[in-house]
């Protein structure tokens, strides 16, 4: 199947069609999606918190989401994938965020990559962009600025919040960013957002008014503990695996597993040369 590409994403946009998104960072469950059809992955910085525990996301670590990130490149060829930019990769200087961002094109197959912020992020989506490093800028519910936020919060409630997203995420696309990514806002607010912005919305959590909405891969196949209210559980694969893991402990311990159709047997006459063998 062809690799999507930025081309991809603004022929959909002309055409009014939806594409569908999610997260996810290795390589059996980039299969998954490339056989199901996603048609955009967020490399996501949470990682930290759905692979390996933590409470927030700021425990991503760059070399870990490069090597992820050329795991799921190649468990997804023709998928349009984005790198997330963890923090503090890129709010050091300019200099770090080209040095870093051009990691994940040259040594992971990205098609772009992703920044999260505000107003102060627009000199930087500039900069990129003059690297030739496609970016999308992620605003609204920031997750790397929890701790400014006080939380995991919905963000643009009233209407001067609301003003200043709608103003930023036009901000971007004047700035160069190839799409323009908010995560959990009103509809109301998305939709005014949908209707102004030329470039591709990417929504988590706004609604229907997007190009791309999006549901994290473990949400959605049922194996997270705590799921945000947007997002639906089309199975639940945490219960399979896990009746499946016990009936595994159950036939170890009663001597079902291994049967003879699971063991390697040596070659005709060789095991009696063996034996031989060791007799002498």
């Amino acid at each position: 199947m062809k690799r999507k590409g930025i081309s991809y994403l603004y022929e959909k946009k002309a055409k009014g069609e939806k594409m569908a998104r999610t997260a996810l960072y290795d390589y059996p469950m980039a299969c998954i999606a490339e056989e199901a059809g996603i048609d955009i992955i967020n490399v996501g910085d949470s990682i930290a918190m759905v692979t390996f525990g933590y409470e927030d996301t700021l425990g991503a670590k760059l070399d870990v989401m490069v090597e992820h990130a050329k795991a799921v490149r190649r468990g997804a060829p023709s998928a349009f994938i984005m790198g997330d930019m963890p923090f503090g990769s890129y709010q050091t200087s300019d200099a770090d965020a080209v040095r870093n961002a051009a990691r994940y094109m040259t040594e992971a197959g990205m098609d772009c990559v992703k920044i999260e912020g505000g107003e102060e992020i627009i000199p930087l989506i500039k900069r990129l962009t003059q690297a030739s490093i496609p970016v999308i800028a992620h605003s609204g519910l920031t997750p790397q600025a929890v701790n400014l936020l006080g939380g995991y919060k919905t963000q643009g409630r009233n209407s001067e919040a609301a003003y200043k997203l709608i103003q930023n995420a036009l901000a971007f696309e004047e700035a160069g960013a190839i799409c323009v990514l908010l995560e959990s806002i009103p509809q109301e607010v998305a939709k005014e957002v949908y209707a102004r912005l030329t470039v591709p919305f990417l929504g988590t959590g706004v609604g229907p008014y997007s190009d791309a909405p999006m549901i994290n891969i473990y949400d959605f196949l049922g194996y997270s503990e705590k799921t945000p209210k947007f997002a639906k559980k089309y199975a639940d694969a945490k219960s399979l695996s896990v009746e499946a893991a016990k009936t595994f402990v159950k036939e170890v311990k009663d001597g079902t597993y291994p049967a003879p159709e699971h063991c390697y047997k040596m070659a005709d006459g060789e095991h009696e040369k063996l034996l031989e063998l060791l007799k002498a």
